[in-house]
């Protein structure tokens, strides 16, 4: 008995050494999770940063335009993000500075490092799949139209074999020692999102839910896992301890055991909201997630079933509408995931709104305005917000990175100014 009981104490060790945590200090929403070799945490944000992580303490990284959407650590240490900016950015983490190495003309969806770090391939909502050399090699090259935008990218090992994953549902096999006109592997009736790559096989999740697994080389379905629960929205595969993690739209992270081809957990991670992106530790032992909260979180694999759900419990604009005034709804629902209403230093997307009435556009000190509001005669007023929400941004100030956000009825628009006039005093 004592020496079940020893043997019980040393297995669980490992398993409580490793403990839930958060990573907190963003200003949005985590679009994307990189762990480089030596296991370092990078957190890609809606708030257009990128969090390199020292323990808790963060390194913010400063160079997009616009939320930032895909992010990839490759062997060689190398950190590249691409976002809203349609812009792939090349970062030297000692300064902090980030080279701009290409440009689509479009949302940057997926990214994928060469093993050896001579390149790096992105794929867009523009239906481009591009090739970036990060070695001085020679110019980018643009692999032929795949047919419809492109959701994600995934490179073999030995860096001969692209896998792309369309909105339109195919999946795609270039051959980048030719670079010719893609293979058709499989055809799925509704979007790929994401895509994970192992020994012989591919696993795609899809926009219906789909979740499946199939061989490399004949396209053969090996396993489905697919539930009922959409769209899937990550997928990351750990090699050495051969998991595939599943993160859906309704905030469960699914764990597949791509040895047996089972699921070996079913985690329900947030209480609301998505699971949008997924990486795991160095050594497979940890999953950390991010969502619609300004956390990443992080849980050890082997106790995931014991742990409630904790995401998707901060955002305001999940409140029960019939608990707020319109006017405080409509900032809850179209401003407050981008703009701060107190005067304090804020690392959300937008400058914050505090003082606003009889404040000229583009004016905040520290906010990286876009060009066109430099200098910007226009002062905001009850007049000047509501042609803004009435007209929407991208009319009423056209070049500005404020994103599409339109309120239709002149109550509701209304009942927003008066609830900003109080709210930014």
């Amino acid at each position: 008995m004592r020496g079940l009981i020893a043997a019980l104490v040393l297995w669980a060790a490992p398993v409580l050494a490793q403990e839930f945590s958060t990573l907190k200090g963003h200003g949005g929403p985590i679009m994307g999770l990189a762990v480089s070799p030596d296991g370092q945490i990078a957190t890609a944000s809606f708030d257009n940063s990128v969090g390199l992580w020292d323990g808790r303490t963060p390194t913010w990284l400063e160079g997009h335009d616009a939320a930032v959407t895909a992010i990839t650590f490759g062997q060689q240490g190398q950190l590249v993000t691409g976002g809203d900016d349609f812009a792939i950015l090349l970062w030297d983490q000692e300064t902090g500075q980030g080279a701009r190495i290409g440009q689509h003309k479009g949302k940057v969806t997926s990214l994928a490092l060469s093993p050896d770090g001579s390149f790096v391939v992105s794929g867009s909502w523009d239906g481009s799949v591009m090739i970036w050399p990060l070695d001085g090699s020679g110019d980018p090259l643009e692999l032929p139209y795949p047919g419809a935008g492109v959701s994600a990218v995934a490179l073999s090992e030995n860096a001969k074999d692209l896998y792309v994953a369309t909105s339109q549902g195919r999946l795609l096999a270039y051959d980048l020692t030719d670079r010719g006109t893609p293979n058709v592997l499989a055809r799925h009736g509704f979007g790929i999102n994401r895509l994970a790559l192992g020994p012989g096989w591919i696993a795609y999740g899809a926009v219906d839910g789909g979740t499946r697994v199939l061989d490399l080389k004949t396209g053969e379905q090996i396993r489905d896992f697919t539930l009922d629960r959409r769209p899937i929205l990550a997928m990351t595969y750990h090699a050495s301890t051969q998991q595939i993690a599943v993160g859906d739209g309704e905030g469960y992270i699914m764990m597949i055991d791509a040895e047996r081809w089972r699921i070996s957990h079913d985690f329900r991670a947030a209480r609301r909201g998505p699971v949008w992106a997924l990486a795991f530790s160095t050594d497979g032992a940890v999953i950390h997630a991010g969502g619609i909260d300004d956390l990443a979180y992080s849980w050890p694999v082997a106790a995931l079933d014991s742990f409630d759900a904790e995401m998707g419990q901060e955002r305001s604009f999940l409140r029960d509408a019939a608990s707020m005034p319109n006017g405080e709804r409509q900032f809850m629902r179209k401003c407050s995931i981008c703009h701060a209403l107190d005067a304090g230093p804020s690392r959300k997307a937008g400058p914050t709104l505090h003082g606003v009435f009889g404040r000229n556009a583009g004016s905040v000190d520290g906010y990286p305005y876009s060009p066109i509001l430099t200098g910007s005669d226009i002062v905001w007023n009850d007049k000047t917000i509501d042609a803004l929400f009435d007209e929407g941004p991208d009319h009423y100030i056209p070049g500005s990175k404020m994103p599409m956000q339109v309120i239709a009825k002149p109550n509701d628009r209304a009942d927003l100014i008066a609830f900003l006039k109080e709210a930014t005093q």
